[in-house]
């Protein structure tokens, strides 16, 4: 959850701040924790050339050596240990060797044309409503100028209304249109039952109603009674990533099986109606949108299948009092609720970005990268010297970059801290002028661009970064396994032809 902001009144954030140069001051513990991954898989790497030196010598005997091999069948000791160790040697491997996991297709909700709210309408249904003073309807004027949204972002039905009808029953729905217009897609492009889904993984932050939103998706598409369904809430943007981790996880467990993991946030009951400034951001920046992703362990769908999951790379960074309160849903002095976003938001952002992709880093970095990364730290670390810490180039390990877009400063703030260039950042600013800040459902938005855009190739590699409350921030890294075109459905294809629009500064 970023944002642009201003000044005005009681609460104070600055437009000014950014992100710390976190590549600049790098904690050698994430580095090692980095490195771990790759130590921990250690025996699994050793394994495969041994094998491959075992089947090369084999494939070079002659008649002497097969008369010799003859003789040493005798030698009863030297075959059991041989043996011995090439059974256990392959057993270990395929017993270590986690599963690949595809992902077959996903598809991002498309909100009607009716739901879409232009400034002026959104400033004059603010004003309208009389639940806010002349201070904060220009606070959110300033926010809106300022946030890199376009003029076709989507708010709920219940926020067209006058007054607006925020109830449970408009939350209920707006979350089934999300949801199943997503998933409806889904099952229609993949041709999948939803009866054979084994795994079903659903996040969503704000709202969490009983019966959860994972068990309104059962009923509604009938799926079997041995389902595996997990209900992620309060988790913030970045819970979509964490979603597509728990899948990974429950796919090395349970052998052929589909996963669905649907991403949305919901709106309606969460529009902020007081006149606090830190909690006004959110209604200016937060519009509908939604994401169903599906993902198979069975080696039959890679052939079909557009992705491969390479890597999850998570941090959480809660046991700080300032990163847990950083976003933070309370009530404001009159009693009325909302998410407060602390000044000290973008410092907290940049601290938990350094931690993840500096663990991220030994995992996708060329040797090359790692090599000048790991020296220059290691000297600055021994001799205490002055050496600047060489800062690595991710755009050698990644081909498509999916940052969250939950505002405009973020995007700008993350394009320098990497180094990338605008057309590394173009899916983000794009899905932020194009849908708003969707949150954790962003993510996907910015794929289905890239793929609309027609520059996915068979083997690209894609790095998905979201961050939100807690505070959290996690990395997936995708590899396409084959030149990638846009589903039937792609909620670009009616714009695409428009973007990159050129952005006011």
């Amino acid at each position: 959850m970023m944002s642009n902001s201003s000044s005005n009144g009681g609460v104070q954030i600055r437009q000014s701040r950014r992100l710390p140069d976190f590549l600049q001051s790098v904690n050698l513990k994430y580095v090692k924790l980095g490195y771990h991954y790759l130590i921990s898989h250690l025996l699994t790497l050793c394994l495969i050339p041994l094998m491959s030196v075992i089947i090369v010598e084999a494939s070079r005997l002659d008649l002497d050596d097969i008369h010799l091999w003859l003789q040493l069948q005798y030698n009863l000791v030297s075959v059991i240990v041989f043996s011995a160790f090439l059974v256990f040697g392959s057993t270990v491997y395929i017993m270590t060797r986690p599963r690949s996991i595809y992902l077959l297709d996903y598809s991002c909700y498309l909100p009607p044309s009716h739901l879409k709210v232009k400034y002026q309408q959104f400033m004059e249904h603010s004003t309208l409503t009389g639940d806010f003073d002349e201070s904060s309807l220009e606070f959110q004027r300033k926010i809106l100028e300022r946030s890199g949204l376009g003029e076709e972002t989507c708010v709920p039905e219940a926020m067209h209304y006058l007054p607006p009808r925020p109830t449970m029953a408009a939350a209920r729905d707006e979350a089934e249109q999300v949801m199943f217009g997503a998933l409806d897609n889904l099952f229609a492009n993949t041709h999948v039952k939803p009866r054979d889904i084994g795994i079903l993984v659903v996040n969503c932050s704000l709202f969490n109603p009983t019966p959860s939103l994972s068990a309104m998706i059962v009923n509604k598409y009938k799926m079997r009674g041995n389902i595996k369904s997990f209900n992620l809430g309060g988790m913030g943007c970045s819970a979509g990533v964490i979603a597509i981790d728990l899948a990974k996880d429950m796919l090395q467990v349970h052998r052929n099986s589909y996963a669905i993991v649907v991403s949305t946030e919901n709106i309606t009951q969460n529009w902020y109606f007081g006149n606090k400034k830190s909690m006004l951001i959110p209604n200016c920046l937060f519009r509908v949108g939604g994401a169903a992703v599906l993902l198979s362990n069975k080696p039959s769908d890679k052939r079909r299948s557009k992705y491969k999951l390479v890597h999850v790379v998570r941090t959480h960074c809660g046991a700080n009092d300032k990163a847990f309160k950083c976003v933070y849903q309370e009530q404001d002095d009159a009693g009325k609720t909302g998410v407060s976003l602390s000044k000290d938001l973008m410092a907290i952002a940049g601290n938990a970005l350094k931690t993840n992709i500096t663990t991220l880093g030994p995992l996708v970095l060329p040797i090359s990268e790692q090599i000048l990364f790991f020296v220059t730290l290691v000297a600055k670390k021994l001799f205490n010297a002055k050496v600047k810490p060489y800062i690595p180039d991710f755009k050698l390990a990644f081909d498509h970059f999916c940052i969250h877009a939950g505002g405009r400063a973020v995007i700008d703030e993350l394009e320098k801290n990497l180094q990338l260039l605008p057309v590394h950042a173009e899916a983000s600013r794009m899905t932020l002028h194009r849908f708003g800040n969707t949150s954790s459902s962003s993510i996907w938005y910015e794929l289905a661009y890239t793929e609309a855009k027609g520059r996915m190739r068979k083997g690209n590699r894609v790095w998905q970064i979201a961050f939100g409350s807690g505070f959290k921030c996690n990395s997936a890294v995708w590899v396409a396994l084959r030149n990638v075109k846009p589903s039937a459905t792609n909620p670009w294809q009616d714009c695409i032809h428009r973007y990159p629009v050129k952005l006011e500064l």
